[in-house]
């Protein structure tokens, strides 16, 4: 990957510059004197344009997204099993995806650049990349009710459908859309559900209540005094929930922004780094993961 190449008959200035291997995937940034560096210190460098910098990172974290899903898109579909050979690789995968994702938000806290769409869209789409590569080989916290729901039967479920929390008093639980039917069954629910199969749903209401929920949770389970499988579990299940509604169709894995609202980006991006940041608790690959604030 060539960044920062000189004009034709200019001064070859020293900048920081990506370094990527054929031999593993990601990618990460250097010094101008070759030394390996996170995003937050390369634009921390005396004269850093981190307006350009961030931009490159996201470009070739989303390189780096089309990398995987071509090693390991059947995988991710759903269409097989990984080989026993494969769990390393993928291993590697989802980490390089969580450190990349977070030095960003690191970056874009740091620098105050401004929130937008196109940050929110990759990230999404790094999140769910991470998510369904770690759901392929068991690395994934439960979500929330997991093994506590009825099942619906054949045929129209008529119920109520609503937010419903684990312990509102201690939000780094989790909550989960569930459908309360009249008989007092309790069935599993989603956002895609709710917005574009269900009827008498207000849809900006849902959508409204899933980000506080979002929000909330993100903020909560970075916290000392949770149970980090759980907060990991609770705060992937709602990224995936809302991502999962904001694809470009239901066959991609691109993530749309479609309400243009840079908070929706910050608030996937924040949610990404918070469940890196929690995982890093229990996964001895995600030791050194920056650690966003914002």
């Amino acid at each position: 990957m060539a960044e920062h190449e000189p004009r034709a008959g200019a001064v070859r200035l020293m900048l920081p510059r990506i370094h990527a291997t054929d031999d593993r995937i990601g990618f990460h940034w250097l010094s101008p004197d070759g030394r390996p560096m996170r995003l937050a210190e390369v634009v921390s460098l005396p004269d850093a344009e981190a307006d350009r910098w961030l931009p490159t990172h996201l470009e070739a974290l989303d390189d780096v997204l089309i990398e995987v899903a071509g090693l390991f898109g059947e995988i991710l579909g759903g269409g097989r099993r990984p080989r026993p050979e494969e769990r390393d690789q993928l291993t590697d995968a989802y980490r390089a995806i969580d450190r990349l994702s977070a030095e960003y938000a690191e970056a874009q806290i740091l620098t105050g650049l401004p929130d937008n769409v196109r940050a929110g869209q990759i990230v999404g789409t790094a999140a769910l990349m991470s998510i369904r590569t770690r759901q392929s080989i068991g690395m994934m916290g439960p979500a929330p009710y997991d093994g506590v729901l009825d099942h619906p039967g054949p045929g129209v479920v008529g119920g109520k459908a609503g937010l419903h929390w684990v312990d509102e008093s201690t939000r780094w639980r989790g909550a989960r859309w569930l459908v309360v039917t009249d008989n007092g069954q309790r069935l599993p629910a989603t956002l895609s559900m709710l917005l574009f199969d269900s009827s008498g749903v207000n849809k900006d209401a849902s959508l409204t209540e899933h980000r506080e929920a979002l929000h909330s949770v993100s903020a909560a389970v970075i916290a000392d005094d949770v149970e980090p499988m759980t907060a990991s579990g609770a705060v992937d299940w709602l990224l995936f929930d809302w991502i999962m509604a904001h694809r470009e169709s239901p066959d991609s894995g691109a993530v749309e922004i479609k309400s243009g609202q840079v908070s929706d980006a910050a608030m996937i991006v924040d949610a990404a780094a918070a469940s890196a940041q929690v995982r890093a608790r229990f996964d001895p690959g995600l030791l050194d993961l920056p650690i966003p604030t914002r």
